[in-house]
């Protein structure tokens, strides 16, 4: 879910530029962004985790590259593993580049081992142009319409206080312009800090966002909302007759060959190679390892595990269009600005921004409890993803770092 089970806006990770206070807003919309206010608000509802500070194990950060021609990476990467506090980050490079994993500090604060090239991580809102790309390939089958209202494959769910599916089409679902609440803004973050392993059931998330209004007409405005991807997934279902994770595997996962990305369900363990996640619930406050997470509190919406070579094939095939027609590609593509200073725009599933080196870079954030993500790319081949195992409680410098990172990749300097 990114903005707050992810954050998500794709952000300004190609802008070179701060984030901006909408920018913020929206991240903050994940669910790691309710536990960020959480900290604020007072952490003490966690139970006290790892106490062992960044500046601890800061000094046995490594960077796994061997490769000279990367050193501003590796610069970028250690400054987030030492002056940004994050226990351990990657930046796994596709496409043009040499297919390299640059690391940098550790997985595992209590055992101090170096972060490995093929962890696995909660990628959180990079899940949605997996969920997109499955509802565009439904389209090209002739089996959903963009354009027809969410009523005709889910009748009767989206109503109350305002809300009706009868005037939001699926297009707007994608697009985050259906004007549909974000449950987010609803859940109670206690909950989920005092319950990391509590399953979440998606038709009861998405009533509790339908319970309030809408934040405007449909199509009127561009407001990130989680609640329209945890509908897309049901839409699938619907339609398909198999839970949405069924279909991404299907259809996605393993024509691509994707062996270290998952669709978890209610499993709150990453199963393989992994970074441990971790949260800093307040600016003084220890680290709490929040690795153990039931994934259905993002569902649809933020819920899947990959690694940073994975994403990056993904997102290198989906720009081939080796997983969508050129029409629904074209659709997916299709973008409206975010209010992103920057030049951010949001299609179906992707955000595309400016890159300083020219051109676009498209892809999407994540942040979900225990990891901030960030994927990217572009379309003449070149991929990033880097990926951080602290969130929420980094800095400023952490996100700007991230952003850093994925464009520092993009643009080879």
């Amino acid at each position: 879910m990114t903005r707050h089970l992810e954050y998500d806006v794709w952000r300004h990770t190609m802008t070179g530029t701060h984030l901006k206070d909408a920018h913020m807003a929206r991240y903050r919309r994940a669910l790691g962004g309710l536990l960020a206010l959480v900290a604020v608000a007072g952490g003490t509802a966690c139970a006290r985790g790892d106490d062992t500070s960044a500046w601890q194990y800061a000094a046995h950060a490594t960077i796994d590259d061997a490769n000279t021609d990367h050193h501003g990476l590796r610069v970028v990467l250690h400054r987030l593993t030492t002056e940004d506090g994050g226990p351990g980050a990657l930046v796994a490079l596709g496409g043009r580049a040499d297919g390299a994993v640059l690391t940098s500090g550790v997985v595992d604060v209590r055992s101090h081992a170096s972060v490995r090239g093929d962890s696995r991580f909660r990628i959180g809102s990079m899940t949605k142009p997996f969920v997109a790309t499955v509802v565009l390939q439904l389209v090209g089958e002739g089996r959903v319409a963009l354009d027809a209202p969410v009523e005709r494959y889910l009748p009767g769910v989206v109503r109350g206080h305002g809300n009706d599916g009868r005037r939001v089409t699926v297009r707007q679902l994608l697009q985050h312009t259906s004007g549909i609440p974000d449950y987010l803004d609803y859940l109670k973050p206690e909950d989920v800090l005092n319950d990391p392993l509590a399953h979440y059931d998606t038709r009861d998330l998405v009533k509790l966002a339908l319970s309030h209004p809408p934040a405007f007409e449909p199509g009127a405005e561009w407001r990130y909302s989680n609640t329209g991807y945890l509908l897309a997934g049901m839409l699938i279902e619907q339609v398909t007759g198999h839970p949405y994770g069924d279909e991404i595997r299907h259809r996605i996962i393993e024509p691509l060959g994707l062996r270290q990305t998952s669709v978890p369900d209610d499993a709150a363990e990453i199963r393989g190679p992994h970074a441990r996640g971790y949260a800093r619930l307040g600016k003084d406050a220890p680290l709490k390892d929040i690795t153990a997470l039931n994934p259905t509190v993002a569902g649809p919406s933020g819920a899947m595990v990959s690694s940073g070579a994975d994403f990056n094939r993904f997102l290198g095939a989906l720009l081939r269009g080796k997983l969508l027609a050129p029409t629904q590609l074209h659709e997916m593509m299709r973008t409206r600005p975010t209010g992103d200073p920057g030049g951010g725009a949001y299609g179906l599933g992707l955000e595309s921004h400016p890159l300083p080196c020219g051109g676009l870079a498209w892809g999407h954030d994540g942040g979900i409890p225990g990891y901030q993500t960030t994927g990217a790319a572009t379309a003449d081949g070149r991929q990033a993803t880097a990926m951080v195992n602290l969130y929420p409680g980094g800095t400023d410098a952490q996100n700007d770092d991230m952003t850093s990172a994925v464009q520092t990749a993009l643009c080879g300097s």
